[in-house]
C-alpha cells in the first residue's frame, strides 16, 4: 500500500519523484493602508467636489423642482432656461470684463511686485531688512475690514472713488507673495549674483537677467493664486464701487436674488457656474505652472 501510494504521488508531482520540496505560490496580503488612502482621498474629494456639483445639478432644473423633497441629485430633464435668464437679467458681458480687468491688472502687479520684493529680501544687504521683513508678516494677521475705513479714506482723498482703480491699487502689494518669493529666491544659487556683479551687472541687471527668468515657476503661483482669490472677491468691489458700470461678477450675481431673496435659486445658481468658467480655465491652464512651481527645489 505504501509502494503504491508513493508511486502515484510521484506520478501526479514529478517535483516529488525528484526528491525537491513543493513550492506552494505566495498570496499578496491585501494591502490595508493603501485602501485606507484611497478611501480617505474619495471621501475628500466628494466632500469638495459636492457643493460645486449640487450646484450644477440645481442650475439644470426647473425653479419648482429645486426644493422638491426628496431632492433629485440628477436632473434627468434638464432645464438650461436659468442659463438664458442670467443673461435676460445681467450685462453679463459688462461684469465679466470689468472682473477680468481688475483681476488681470492685479494678478501681474502681486507678481511683478512679488518678484521684486522678494528679491530684496532675499538677495540685498542693508540695514533693518529682517524686521522689516517681519512687518510685511505681520500684515498677513490683519484682517482687510480692518483696513477697508483707511483705505477707503485714502482712495477717496486720491479722487479714485467708485472707479476699478480703487479695486486694483490696494490689492497689488501682497504680504504672501513677498514671502513666498522670497523663499524661492533663497532657493536659487547665490554665486549667480556674484558671478554677475563681477560681470558689472548692476542689482536690477542681475534680477532681470538672471534671476526673473529662473523665478518664472515661483511668480506663476502668485499670479494664479491673485486671480483666483480677486476674481471671486465680494467684500472690497461691495465698499469701493457704486455705480451698476464698475460693477465685477460677484457684485452683479447678488442682484439675482431678487428683493428680499425672492429670486428664482436655479437661475442664482446658473450665475454661479458662469462665474467659475474663467476660474476653471485659468486653473486648467495653469496647473502645470503652479505644480513646477511648488516642487521646485524639492530635488536638491
Amino acid at each position: 500500500m505504501t509502494t503504491t501510494t508513493d508511486h502515484g504521488l510521484a506520478g501526479h508531482s514529478p517535483r516529488l519523484s525528484e526528491g525537491l520540496p513543493v513550492t506552494t505560490p505566495n498570496r499578496k496580503k491585501f494591502n490595508w493602508s493603501f485602501a485606507a488612502r484611497i478611501l480617505l482621498l474619495l471621501l475628500a474629494a466628494a466632500l469638495t467636489l459636492g457643493p460645486v456639483l449640487w450646484t450644477l445639478s440645481t442650475s439644470l432644473r426647473s425653479p419648482s423642482e429645486s426644493f422638491k423633497l426628496p431632492p433629485s441629485f440628477i436632473p434627468w430633464n434638464p432645464d438650461f432656461t436659468s442659463y438664458g435668464e442670467v443673461f435676460k437679467q445681467l450685462n453679463i458681458f459688462l461684469l465679466v470684463l470689468n472682473s477680468a480687468l481688475v483681476t488681470g491688472v492685479i494678478a501681474v502687479g502681486q507678481m511683478v511686485s512679488a518678484a521684486l520684493a522678494g528679491y530684496a529680501f532675499a538677495h540685498l544687504k542693508f540695514r533693518g531688512r529682517g524686521a522689516l521683513f517681519s512687518i510685511v508678516l505681520a500684515t498677513m494677521m490683519v484682517p482687510v475690514q480692518v483696513t477697508i475705513v483707511p483705505v477707503f479714506m485714502l482712495i477717496r482723498g486720491m479722487g479714485l472713488s467708485d472707479t476699478l482703480l480703487a479695486l486694483i491699487l490696494p490689492a497689488i502689494p501682497t504680504a504672501f507673495g513677498t514671502f513666498l518669493m522670497r523663499q524661492y529666491f533663497m532657493g536659487l544659487p547665490a554665486e549667480l549674483a556674484e558671478a554677475a556683479s563681477i560681470d558689472g551687472a548692476s542689482p536690477w541687471r542681475t534680477f532681470r537677467s538672471v534671476y526673473a527668468p529662473l523665478a518664472m515657476p515661483g511668480m506663476a503661483i502668485v499670479g494664479i493664486l491673485a486671480f483666483n482669490f480677486h476674481w471671486n472677491e465680494f467684500f472690497r468691489p461691495l465698499i469701493l464701487t457704486i455705480s451698476e458700470q464698475n460693477f465685477t461678477l460677484p457684485l452683479g450675481l447678488v442682484s439675482l436674488q431678487g428683493n428680499l431673496g425672492t429670486g428664482s435659486i436655479s437661475v442664482v445658481l446658473a450665475g454661479v457656474v458662469l462665474s467659475m468658467i474663467p476660474a476653471l480655465v485659468v486653473f486648467i491652464f495653469g496647473q502645470r505652472a503652479l505644480q513646477d512651481g511648488l516642487t521646485a527645489g524639492t530635488g536638491k
